[in-house]
């Protein structure tokens, strides 16, 4: 039987399925919108389906066939990704595609070196990252959108495997002239007074607050943000302090203000960097080389970006 449709235009289609636009799914695959837009048009042509309807709106929305289509290229391009893997384990190489997902709130710090050395070791991988929070790099891995993820141990569910990295401690990020600033560590006791700018991200605020409430206190809220850069600014200008493991290799907001670090104790726990991915009896040897390479790679020492400047 002559095939009428090609892996790149069941790639696309997923891309799209994912995106819910042909334009974020044209950044996704780099490549332009127009042969986004003519490889569905060409597999709805050739399934004789409507695959999406197209919302001005909202964007791109599945039709029920175009669900169970997508579905089922999902494990087409799986299977042809598989027999990717048996070629190069057969060849002795490490190559093919490699999908990995990284927590947005270090991933400017981890994420381009770890792969700039991973790449360099193995030019024959084809590697796609994507960035989110906790809930979506949980809902990326277990729809198979991703092979593994970079993240925190916040809340680990049990049908994925976490593998630890590297511990990372908290510290209380404060503006300059603030009343604990030239503190050598702060206790939660110690910042529940004072006004606190949440990082209210899924999961990492839950983490945070668990500081106070573990020890019977109360933090007052005066403001809340999803974005880490707004945050270190909004710190910076005096709107009161906030939290974070990640230090960043710079002293300064991004509004150019000055920031003081002060580590966090009093019975808080790190979080742990690591790799979180779906439980597998067999993992495939790409994979394998990703886990091996970021254990080896992502250590104190080998990544003092994650640490930052001195308080």
């Amino acid at each position: 039987m002559t095939l009428r449709f090609t892996l790149r235009q069941l790639e696309y289609l997923v891309a799209v399925a994912d995106c819910g636009s042909v334009a974020l799914a044209a950044e996704r695959v780099n490549v332009s919108s127009p042969s986004i837009s003519a490889a569905i048009s060409q597999l709805e042509a050739t399934f004789g389906l409507q695959l999406f309807i197209r919302r001005h709106a909202t964007g791109l929305s599945l039709t029920e066939g175009g669900r169970q289509l997508v579905a089922t290229a999902r494990a087409v391009l799986a299977s042809a990704g598989r027999l990717t893997d048996h070629a190069a384990d057969i060849a002795g190489r490490i190559a093919g595609p490699l999908t990995v997902g990284c927590l947005l709130t270090f991933a400017q710090v981890l994420f381009p070196q770890l792969r700039r050395s991973f790449a360099d070791r193995y030019p024959d991988v084809t590697f796609l990252q994507y960035e989110g929070h906790q809930a979506e790099l949980f809902e990326a891995l277990r729809a198979a959108r991703f092979d593994l993820a970079l993240t925190y141990d916040l809340d680990i569910p049990p049908d994925l495997d976490f593998l630890p990295l590297v511990p990372i401690a908290p510290y209380a990020l404060l503006p300059e002239g603030h009343p604990l600033a030239a503190r050598s560590f702060v206790t939660p006791a110690d910042l529940a007074p004072h006004p606190m700018v949440l990082l209210d991200l899924p999961y990492s605020a839950a983490y945070f607050l668990s500081f106070f409430t573990d020890a019977g206190l109360q933090p007052l809220i005066a403001e809340r943000t999803r974005d880490m850069g707004v945050m270190r600014s909004m710190v910076a200008n005096g709107f009161g302090y906030s939290i974070a493991n990640i230090r960043l290799g710079t002293d300064r907001a991004p509004d150019g203000r000055k920031l003081i670090f002060v580590p966090i104790e009093g019975g808080v726990r790190p979080m742990q960097i690591g790799i979180l991915l779906p439980k597998a009896d067999q993992r495939r040897r790409i994979v394998t080389a990703f886990i091996d390479h970021a254990q080896a790679a992502v250590t104190h020492t080998a990544l003092p970006g994650l640490y930052g400047v001195a308080p």
